[in-house]
């Protein structure tokens, strides 16, 4: 692809979600920013929902890693991710039952309002902190993708740095969403999510043809291959199921029920019977697409292979390589349509959510004017933008693992005091002494971090993988547990 037909595509595509935006952010206000007003239709929170869930991370990793070769196991990835997949399925039906009617009930617009009313002031920030923290490293990795995509393909042929991509890339985004917020974002996710499930099936669909393969030899090339094994039963695997299992249940309630972002979208529909069905049918959308992505993973290293094309060092420069170079002209453009749509469908959502969170956690915004929301809200929401090209250029310089590994293994450290936090308060009746609260949510990933680099010496050679989030977060419920006491018969708790 030229870099002028690459050009032309990014400026279509941000010219139709700059449209949406001025339509939907048409005298929008603070409430509208927020949470939309409650009045989101479900089925475009679910629909979109995936292209939030999923990112560019998911896009180009998640297909990568399927046929990356493990020396010291001498096997490959495969279809093991659909374990944790597996795993998230158990977990959003947990949200959907228990943490959903907990936030309806109290009218929550930050969710972790609830930590102040459950244990107090410094329980309240500190889970508000560890999702700032975790949210914003973890979107602007996502965008990381995107940004190297386009610096690769596009910018780059024009002598521009990388350090001016990531700024253009979140410029646009600012720009899209600043007004609207929320309110917005509903709808640009979901136009955003087409193309994301657009491009991963004509993908699919080209390298088939490539490959003169029709539906069904398709389907059992890839079967009778070495790359769709599903379950591994080695216990000392980083692929073992139950590793894998549990730790995605445990991701999907940390990482959407206990996020911001996620359940903001939630909290914008009119009625929680509207938000559990918006979930129902993003379960079923998310594994449908998550094959889809395991499937195109298997056939880029099946064409790989009957072409005898060398593979990249990183596996993240797969599936960017084969559709811009080998595919032809309409694959190159739903990918970059893809990439695009994947990354700022994440990305987007977790500026509004970043800025929701520090502006009604922090900033007290319920009892101020609407002329200071704005304009708080205005220098708030750039603070975040700034903060996303710091860490985006920071980790193109400092890192060395597949973007995937690298969000999921900071989620287990920065995710789980939040995880030992909401279980606390929702499992026990005991009352923390809440002063002391950050010390045991800040002690608790170091020494998760200490347990981890030291498993295979006193554990018999077991290696933590995601599963270290569930040590992370019982580590934090236990330091609660030991500064807590048994509550009084005069107080009283949010019920679940």
């Amino acid at each position: 692809m030229t870099p002028t037909l690459v050009l032309t595509v990014i400026l279509v595509y941000f010219g139709a979600l700059l449209l949406i935006s001025y339509i939907t952010g048409k005298n929008a206000d603070s409430n509208d920013f927020f949470n939309a007003s409650r009045n989101a239709p479900w089925y475009l929170i679910a629909f979109g929902m995936i292209g939030t869930s999923l990112s560019g991370v998911t896009f180009i990793s998640v297909p990568g890693k399927v046929g990356l070769f493990n020396e010291a196991s001498g096997q490959v990835p495969a279809f093991s991710y659909l374990q944790l997949i597996l795993g998230n399925l158990v977990g959003y039906f947990i949200i959907a039952t228990v943490l959903m009617p907990l936030y309806y009930r109290l009218n929550l617009i930050s969710i972790y309002t609830y930590l102040d009313t459950r244990m107090g002031f410094w329980s309240y920030k500190t889970g508000s902190f560890f999702f700032l923290l975790s949210r914003t490293i973890g979107s602007a990795l996502r965008l990381f993708l995107a940004a190297l995509v386009l610096h690769i393909f596009l910018f780059s042929q024009y002598g521009i740095s990388f350090a001016f991509t990531v700024t253009i890339t979140i410029i646009l985004i600012w720009t899209y969403t600043f007004k609207g917020g929320i309110k917005t974002i509903v709808w640009t996710d979901t136009f955003q999510t087409f193309f994301l499930v657009a491009a991963v099936i004509i993908s699919v669909f080209v390298i088939s043809s490539h490959l003169d393969l029709s539906l069904s030899e398709m389907i059992n090339t890839v079967s009778e291959s070495r790359f769709s094994q599903v379950f591994f039963w080695d216990v000392k695997d980083n692929k073992y199921f139950f590793k894998q299992f549990i730790a995605g249940i445990f991701l999907a309630i940390v990482m959407t029920g206990l996020d911001q972002d996620l359940m903001q979208k939630n909290l914008s529909c009119r009625n929680i019977g509207e938000a559990q069905k918006n979930m129902f049918w993003f379960c079923v959308s998310f594994f449908i697409v998550n094959i889809l992505f395991l499937t195109l993973g298997a056939l880029l290293y099946i064409y790989s292979e009957s072409r005898g094309l060398a593979l990249p060092g990183n596996s993240d420069e797969l599936f960017p390589r084969l559709a811009l170079n080998e595919f032809g002209t309409l694959a190159g453009i739903f990918f970059l349509l893809g990439i695009i749509a994947s990354s700022y469908a994440s990305s987007d959502s977790a500026l509004a959510a970043l800025t929701t969170s520090f502006c009604i956690d922090f900033l007290d915004f319920k009892n101020k004017s609407e002329k200071v929301k704005q304009t708080q809200k205005f220098y708030v929401h750039i603070g975040f933008s700034l903060l996303f090209l710091v860490v985006i250029i920071l980790f193109k310089a400092w890192n060395k693992q597949s973007v995937i590994d690298a969000v999921l293994s900071m989620a287990a450290f920065t995710y789980g005091p939040l995880l030992g936090l909401f279980s606390f308060g929702i499992l026990t009746k005991r009352i923390v002494k809440d002063r002391f609260v950050p010390f045991i949510c800040v002690l608790s990933p170091i020494l998760t971090w200490i347990i981890n680099e030291n498993s295979t010496s006193w554990f018999w050679g077991y290696r933590f993988s995601f599963e270290i989030l569930i040590i992370n977060g019982l580590i934090t419920f236990i330091g609660l547990w030991l500064i807590s006491g048994k509550s009084n018969s005069t107080q009283t708790l949010p019920s679940v």
